[in-house]
C-alpha cells in the first residue's frame, strides 16, 4: 500500500500540537496524534459504524462467515474490537497497564469486549483484537466493530476518535428508522465536517419490511446516500442493501445462494474492489490529514495572534513604562538642577562674603564663632537636604541603587593670636606681644617685631617694625585687628565656597548618572515570545 503523504506534512503536525494548549486543543491534539498514526499504519482498515442493535457485529459476522463477535438482542460491544489476520482464531486482550491477555477462540470477549451491568466500557481495557483466518483480511485488510453510538458519552467519544483514523466506513442504517437526527448530526459532524468521506451505507432491516415500504425507504436513503460527496472509485455505489442476520445463517449454513439473495455478496465485491484501489492510490489519506491541518493551522494563527496581542500590550504598557519614567525623569532632573542652582547661586563667594563676612568677624570678636558655625552648617543642610530628597525621589521612583547623600564639609574653626595693644614704648622686643585666643581650630602666631597669622597654608604678616606694630604709624589697633578677622573671615568662606563647589560637582555627575539612565534601563523582554511567533509562521508555512 503507497503511503505519499509529506513527512514533513506529518512532522509539522507534531510540532504544532506541541505548542497547542493541551486543555484548550485537547480534542484537536488527539486528532493529529491518531492521524499521524494513522498515516504511519500500512494497514487497509474498514470499521462498520451505527447506534447500538442495528446490526454492525452481525454484518461483521456474516462476512466472516462465523460467529466470531459477540452478538445479542442488548446493546453489548463496549470496546473497539479489531479483527485482523491469524492463522487460527484467537484473542488478545491489551489492558492499561500494559498487560497482555492471549486466549483462543473469542470467548474471552465476553468479559472483556462488553459492557458491564451499567452498560459501560471497561476502564482497564486499552485495545481488543481478535484474529481470524479469512482471505480477505489476508490481503493487508482489517475490520473494526466499534461500540454502539448514542448510548453513552464514552462510547460516543470513542467511536468519534477511531472514525479518523478508518479507511473506509461503513455505516449502517436501520430500514425501520430511516436517519434519526443523531445519525444526520455524526454524519456532518463526525465524518463529512472531518474530510472523512470514503463511506458506504448499508440499509439492514429491509428484510423486515413490506415491500412497497422497501422501495419507499431505499429511495429515500439513496437520496440522502447521493447528497454524501462519498470519495470511492468510479462506478462504485456507495449505498448498499444487506440483511444481515439472514446473511450470516446463510453464511453459517453454507448456502450461497441465499447469501446473493441478502445481499451480502455483492456488498462484499464492492469492499474488495475498493480496498483494491485505494491501497494503491497515491495519497489516499492525504485529504483526511489535510482537513486535520487545516485546523491546526486555524489553532496556530489564533495562538499567533493571541500571543502577538501579548507583545503589542506588553510593547504598549513598555512604552507607556518609558514615558512615565522619561516624564518623572525630566522633573527630577529639573528639580535637582533647580536645587543645585540655587545652592550654587548661594554658594558664589561674593554673596557668601556679602551675607557672612560680618558675621564671621563679629563672631570671632566675640568669641562666639562655634555658635555662629552651628547655624551657618544649619543653612548648608536646607540645601543638601533639597538636592538629597530629588535623588531619594529618584532611586525610590526607579528602584536603583543610591549614590549617596550630599555631604558637604566645613573647614575648621580659626585659631587666632592678635598683638597687644601699642604701649608708650617706642619700641616693643618680641617678649612683649602676649597671645589672647579669641577661637579654637586653626593656628595664629603673633610674636616679636613680626606677627605671622596662618590659616591654612595662607599667611598674614603683621611687622611690628612696618605697618602694624609700629607706634609711630597713626593707625588705629582696633582698625588692625578689624583687619585681621576680615581676612579670616573671607579665607574661612573662600575655602568653604571653593570646596563646596568641588564637592557638588563631583555629586552632581554621579547623581545624573542614576537619573538620566533610567529610560533605558528596563528592557522589554519578549525573545520568547518572538521565538513563538517565528516557530508558528515556520509551521504554519510547513503546514500549507
Amino acid at each position: 500500500m503507497k503511503r505519499d503523504v509529506n513527512a514533513e506534512l506529518v512532522q509539522a503536525l507534531k510540532a504544532a500540537i506541541g505548542l497547542l494548549e493541551k486543555e484548550q486543543y485537547a480534542q484537536l491534539r488527539k486528532d493529529v496524534i491518531s492521524i499521524c498514526d494513522y498515516v504511519a499504519n500500512p494497514i487497509y482498515q474498514i470499521a462498520v459504524f451505527a447506534p447500538f442493535n442495528y446490526g454492525k457485529s452481525t454484518l461483521l459476522n456474516a462476512m466472516l462467515g462465523s460467529r466470531t463477535l459477540p452478538i445479542d438482542l442488548i446493546p453489548t460491544t463496549g470496546a473497539a474490537i479489531r479483527v485482523g489476520y491469524g492463522d487460527e482464531l484467537k484473542t488478545c486482550i491489551t489492558l492499561t497497564d500494559g498487560t497482555h491477555i492471549n486466549s483462543r477462540g473469542t470467548d474471552i470477549l465476553q468479559q472483556y469486549a462488553l459492557l458491564d451491568e451499567q452498560r459501560c466500557m471497561r476502564s482497564d481495557v486499552a485495545s481488543v483484537d481478535v484474529f481470524y483466518p479469512h482471505p480477505f483480511l489476508q490481503t493487508g485488510v482489517e475490520f473494526l466493530d466499534l461500540p454502539g453510538t448514542n448510548d453513552r458519552q464514552a462510547q460516543d467519544e470513542l467511536v468519534r476518535d477511531r472514525l479518523l483514523t478508518i479507511d473506509l466506513v461503513v455505516q449502517v442504517l436501520d430500514a425501520r428508522k430511516l436517519m434519526t437526527l443523531g445519525e444526520r448530526e455524526n454524519l456532518r459532524d463526525w465524518l463529512e465536517g472531518r474530510g472523512i468521506t470514503t463511506v458506504v451505507f448499508v440499509v439492514n432491516f429491509l428484510n423486515l419490511l413490506e415491500a412497497d415500504e422497501q422501495k419507499e425507504v431505499l429511495h429515500r436513503l439513496r437520496f440522502v446516500a447521493e447528497s454524501f460527496r462519498s470519495e470511492l472509485p468510479p462506478g462504485i455505489s456507495n449505498l448498499y442493501r444487506v440483511d444481515a442476520l439472514p446473511a450470516l445463517r446463510a453464511r453459517l449454513k453454507g448456502d450461497v445462494a441465499a447469501a446473493q439473495t441478502s445481499g451480502l455478496a455483492t456488498f462484499e465485491s464492492a469492499l474488495q474492489n475498493i480496498a483494491a484501489v485505494q491501497k494503491e492510490e497515491k495519497d489516499n489519506r492525504l485529504q483526511r490529514v489535510q482537513k486535520v491541518a487545516s485546523q491546526v493551522k486555524v489553532a496556530l494563527e489564533t495562538k499567533k495572534q493571541a500571543i502577538a496581542q501579548e507583545v503589542a500590550a506588553a510593547q504598549a504598557k513598555h512604552q507607556a513604562k518609558i514615558e512615565i519614567k522619561q516624564k518623572a525623569e525630566t522633573l527630577i532632573k529639573q528639580g535637582f538642577q533647580a536645587s543645585s542652582s540655587t545652592f550654587q547661586s548661594w554658594l558664589y563667594l561674593p554673596k557668601l562674603l556679602e551675607r557672612y563676612q560680618l558675621e564671621i568677624i563679629l563672631a570671632l570678636q566675640q568669641g562666639s564663632f562655634s555658635s555662629w558655625q552651628e547655624q551657618f552648617k544649619l543653612a548648608v543642610l536646607e540645601y543638601q537636604k533639597a538636592i538629597n530628597q530629588w535623588i531619594d525621589k529618584a532611586c525610590d521612583f526607579f528602584n536603583t541603587n543610591h549614590p549617596g547623600t550630599l555631604s558637604i564639609a566645613f573647614p575648621a574653626a580659626p585659631q587666632i593670636s592678635l598683638p597687644p595693644p601699642p604701649t608708650n614704648t617706642t619700641k616693643s622686643s618680641n617678649n612683649d606681644i602676649t597671645p589672647v585666643a579669641i577661637a579654637t581650630g586653626f593656628g595664629w602666631l603673633l610674636g616679636g617685631p613680626v606677627g605671622a597669622a596662618v590659616v591654612g597654608g595662607v599667611s598674614y604678616i603683621l611687622n611690628q617694625n612696618n605697618e602694624l606694630e609700629q607706634p609711630e604709624v597713626t593707625v588705629d589697633y582696633q582698625q588692625q585687628i578689624t583687619r585681621i578677622y576680615t581676612e579670616v573671615a573671607k579665607d574661612y568662606l573662600t575655602r568653604f565656597s571653593e570646596d563646596a563647589f568641588a564637592t557638588l560637582y563631583q555629586y552632581e555627575q554621579t547623581a545624573l548618572l542614576v537619573i538620566g539612565c533610567q529610560k533605558n534601563a528596563e528592557k522589554l523582554e519578549v525573545n520568547e515570545q518572538s521565538y513563538q511567533i517565528q516557530l508558528i509562521e515556520n509551521l504554519l508555512e510547513n503546514l500549507s
